[in-house]
């Protein structure tokens, strides 16, 4: 029965990305594909099949079902371009039951200080630094994610996180959007496998602009004032399995994402009109499950020289962890994207566990 729910899913989002193809932007709302945890940016962002803490909210909701502690918590910080952009996350998981839990996320990614100088010259006409106004450019995800066992399909977990976006460009716009995400977990044989169906229903954005704060810039620059008030996100699948060996006191886990985006041709490794196909590979190596040493690979690209010829690049992350009884620090390094000359960001994540007879 579930199987067939889920086939219905795919091939209903299919059909919608075929009607909604001109309507929808490409990378809309992609300040929530950067993905959360140190770990994660660590393993190339590889983490549907093996999440199992409180970031499960974002990777995968059925992950929250292999908590092992009564609360979770996280958070994390890192700077983009050279510390121009901030990114924030913070999340909280707790089981509900035995065969449920539950769990809150935020998101922001935004630019602070943004000087507008549209009022620098005064009335004479002379530069006044004083008049110069500063805005911020911030976008926001609040996630509420569920999950669930399903014990007649044979230990299957499911989830889903009902997310609610908030933009806002200073004065000038605002936007507010809602989606939806599902995801499911199954371990076969020591082997686990997770799929992750991101904006499964479309997440729509209605903007509203400020038209009148623009109206004569506008003018002046010979720019149309923007008229499209609604943005919609197309579904995204992600397929991943991975699986952990362990030897004396030593893990090695490797793990593969797949990333199936229906939004029209991308600059991935599998591309068509249809949908593209951008892999992601991660390993974790473990010691004692104290210290962790981590890389991955993603961003698979074809870049293009001078005379036009193409030539292959990809995003290594590399990054390394420590846990301690109740507390984990982990750190990633990560570039902004894969030229030659990358910009690298320092990923931080802590994360606390804790029982309830710790309180």
């Amino acid at each position: 029965m579930w199987r067939l729910i889920l086939v219905f899913i795919f091939f209903t989002c299919v059909s919608l990305n075929t009607s909604a193809q001109l309507n929808a932007p490409k990378y809309a709302n992609e300040f929530l594909a950067i993905g959360v945890g140190a770990r994660a940016a660590a393993m190339g962002n590889a983490q549907v099949a093996i999440v199992s803490d409180v970031t499960s909210g974002y990777w995968n909701p059925a992950g929250l079902l292999n908590q092992t502690n009564d609360y979770n918590g996280v958070l994390q910080h890192a700077e983009y371009f050279s510390g121009i952009a901030k990114y924030d996350y913070a999340a909280f998981s707790m089981p509900i039951d035995s065969v449920s839990a539950l769990s809150f996320s935020i998101i922001r990614f935004g630019i602070d200080d943004i000087p507008d100088t549209r009022f620098l010259y005064d009335a004479s006409g002379a530069v006044n630094y004083d008049n110069v106004r500063f805005f911020s450019a911030a976008d926001y995800g609040f996630f509420t994610s569920y999950a669930r066992k399903i014990p007649v399909l044979g230990g299957l977990n499911v989830g889903g996180s009902f997310k609610i976006i908030h933009r806002k460009a200073g004065q000038f716009a605002t936007g507010w959007g809602f989606g939806l995400d599902v995801g499911a977990q199954y371990e076969l044989k020591k082997w686990k496998l997770g799929a992750m169906f991101r904006d499964i229903t479309g997440t729509f954005t209605a903007w509203s602009q400020n038209t009148d704060s623009l109206k004569t810039v506008y003018a002046q620059t010979g720019n149309v004032i923007p008229s499209t008030t609604l943005e919609v996100a197309l579904p995204r699948l992600i397929v991943g399995v991975g699986r952990k060996f362990n030897y004396k006191k030593f893990g090695i886990l490797p793990t593969l994402d797949l990333v199936v985006t229906f939004d029209g041709k991308r600059n991935t490794l599998v591309k068509s009109g249809f949908a593209s196909l951008d892999p992601s590979i991660g390993l974790e190596i473990s010691y004692a499950s104290i210290a962790f040493l981590r890389a991955g690979v993603k961003n698979y690209q074809q870049l293009k020289n001078f005379d036009g010829s193409t030539y292959p690049v990809v995003e290594p992350t590399f990054g390394l962890g420590f846990k301690y009884k109740a507390i984990s620090l982990d750190y990633a390094l990560t570039s902004v994207g894969v030229q030659t000359e990358s910009l690298y960001t320092h990923v931080f994540s802590l994360m606390v566990n804790l029982d309830k007879k710790d309180e």
